[in-house]
């Protein structure tokens, strides 16, 4: 699953440690996220749409192996 959330968090000129503290989750967590090897759960996701103010799917989308 792909994610713009370095972009996003650019925007709002936003760390990855200020983001986690928002949605209260560790900022390793955030980089995995940004990386792609963590896929957060619904909640943190929604959390995260809701802290850049955009609906989940303008920060996640998902790619043709994620259909496999």
């Amino acid at each position: 699953m792909k994610n713009t959330i370095k972009v996003e968090r650019a925007r709002h000129d936003l760390s990855q440690a200020a983001l986690a503290e928002k949605v209260n989750v560790s900022r390793q967590t955030i980089h995995s996220i940004e990386i792609g090897k963590f896929i957060p759960s619904s909640l943190l996701a929604l959390k995260i749409a809701a802290v850049f103010g955009v609906a989940v799917e303008a920060i996640f989308t998902l790619e043709e192996q994620d259909w496999k």
